[in-house]
């Protein structure tokens, strides 16, 4: 797995070698930088916009958008086994300065009153393929108005789930590429 644009493009990073995360794939990655690169459906820019990574992972997303230019990332994880590799891979493009990681689990932390002093440009929505809850967290993010009011929310999901979104957003665009379904709204 890289980095597949910007300042550290080509960059590798470390991936976890238990098989309880799914990092994200390259060729799901080009194409949602291709949709926010390209759309004429919404209009965000990732230079020095606000990130919200949530189910980091390795934080491949999140790396992605600093190395694009993206102001802050807010890392979203709790898993153990990955919370090393994720900071691992911060250390490894020097963006300590640039990320925050919160060692949370996301229900928990969304499940208290919003603690999020700023406003996200996006928000990346990751979790695991057989999580059914996240609508609890999309609903949390609408309530909170967790999103700049031109911002984007992207949901990667398995293409075989037919998972109702909630009804709190707008749904954008909706895409398959491979095994993966990704959901644009706002």
């Amino acid at each position: 797995m890289r980095i597949i644009g910007g300042n550290y493009r080509g960059k590798k990073i470390y991936l976890p070698l238990d098989k309880m995360t799914r990092p994200l794939r390259d060729m799901v990655k080009e194409s949602i930088f291709n949709l926010i690169e390209h759309s004429n459906k919404f209009k965000i820019e990732i230079k020095d916009s606000k990130i919200l990574d949530l189910f980091a992972g390795s934080g491949s997303f999140g790396l992605e958008c600093i190395s694009r230019g993206a102001r802050k990332v807010v890392f979203l994880e709790n898993y153990s086994k990955i919370l090393n590799i994720l900071k691992k891979n911060i250390n490894l493009i020097n963006a300590n300065k640039n990320c925050d990681v919160i060692e949370k689990n996301c229900f928990d932390f969304f499940l208290k009153k919003n603690l999020f002093q700023n406003k996200f440009d996006l928000v990346f929505l990751d979790p695991p393929y057989k999580e059914e809850r996240f609508n609890i967290l999309i609903n949390k993010i609408k309530d909170n108005k967790i999103l700049e009011s031109n911002g984007v929310l992207i949901i990667h999901r398995h293409k075989k789930d037919s998972s109702k979104i909630s009804e709190k957003i707008n749904i954008i665009d909706e895409r398959v590429y491979g095994i993966s379904k990704i959901i644009i709204a706002n």
